[in-house]
């Protein structure tokens, strides 16, 4: 049985004890820290009226990405058909003469 890992994450002036998986303690500490490091750029940057509505805006700004990141593996996906159909009916063509 695999052990579970303690630790805290402090994230937006929060601790947050979490029970994980040790495999999961790096990726986890490295989100929390790029979410402190945009939290403090929106800090920065924009007039924010409380944690939350930098929180709402990291969490937009993440989800964003993953959305983008899928759009575009889509659309290559798209291309790489296409590309791969065109081969495919060359060959026919070439093997047909």
């Amino acid at each position: 049985m695999d052990e579970k890992l303690k630790i805290k994450l402090s994230i937006a002036d929060r601790v947050y004890p979490l029970t994980i998986d040790p495999k999961q303690e790096e990726g986890l500490r490295k989100a929390a820290k790029n979410i402190e490091n945009l939290a403090k750029k929106f800090e920065q940057n924009y007039a924010v009226r409380d944690k939350q509505d930098v929180l709402a805006m990291c969490a937009l700004q993440f989800a964003s990405k993953i959305e983008q990141g899928g759009i575009d593996q889509s659309e290559n996906a798209d291309a790489a058909m296409q590309r791969l159909r065109a081969l495919d009916e060359l060959v026919h063509s070439k093997i047909g003469e």
